[in-house]
């Protein structure tokens, strides 16, 4: 399991990366603002079951070679720290669009949205090299299984994704036509994101090491 002190660190890393509106919040702030914040909230839900998928994923295929080699450990270490950085640098440069102009389309069936949030993260190969890139920057082959301990990081994860994303689905809910008109917040929105992820990447690359 993580120590208290790895666990605290990576909440604070966590809440960074989900304060600021990633692939994920633009899909559910879209949801919200075209049928408002219960969509938003469902949209949000089968997002996180879809993360769930990729944290089992990631735990299950990194665990064995984590623990078997140091040059390993290594590797994804450092790939996970370049493919951050990559992240980074691609939504300052691309950007993304919030939503789609025109008139609004007809309300779908809850249950509908919540499948589709579900597909839309297991289908996204951006989430799942996320959880692979993240997650081992806090763990410690020499503190127990490594598994486990990605386990519990991505569920900790996930759940202030929770709290963040359905923060961020309540207003977009709420306020939809302020969002809707304001292009300006779709430009800060990319610089702050894509300015965490490539300072997250440089520091996962600069500190820390497989061995105590």
């Amino acid at each position: 399991m993580p120590d208290a002190g790895t666990l605290l660190v990576f909440a604070g890393a966590a809440v960074a990366l989900l304060v600021v509106p990633g692939p994920a919040v633009v899909y559910i702030v879209a949801r919200g603002i075209e049928q408002g914040r219960v969509a938003g909230l469902v949209s949000m839900l089968g997002i996180q079951v879809g993360a769930l998928v990729h944290v089992a994923a990631a735990a299950l295929g990194l665990s064995a070679l984590l623990v078997q080699s140091a040059v390993a450990f290594s590797v994804v270490k450092y790939a996970g720290a370049a493919y951050l950085v990559y992240l980074g640098v691609r939504r300052i440069v691309a950007g993304e669009q919030l939503v789609p102009g025109g008139p609004a389309r007809a309300p779908k069936p809850l249950g509908r949205l919540f499948r589709q949030g579900i597909v839309v993260n297991i289908l996204n190969p951006k989430a799942a090299l996320f959880f692979f890139a993240f997650l081992p920057q806090f763990v410690d082959p020499d503190a127990g299984s490594v598994g486990l301990q990605m386990a519990v990081l991505g569920l900790l994860f996930i759940a202030i994704a929770v709290v963040s994303d359905g923060t961020y689905a309540l207003a977009a809910g709420t306020a939809s036509g302020w969002l809707r008109g304001n292009p300006g917040f779709l430009r800060a929105e990319r610089w702050i994101s894509g300015s965490v992820l490539v300072g997250l990447g440089v520091t996962a690359a600069l500190t820390g090491s497989r061995q105590k």
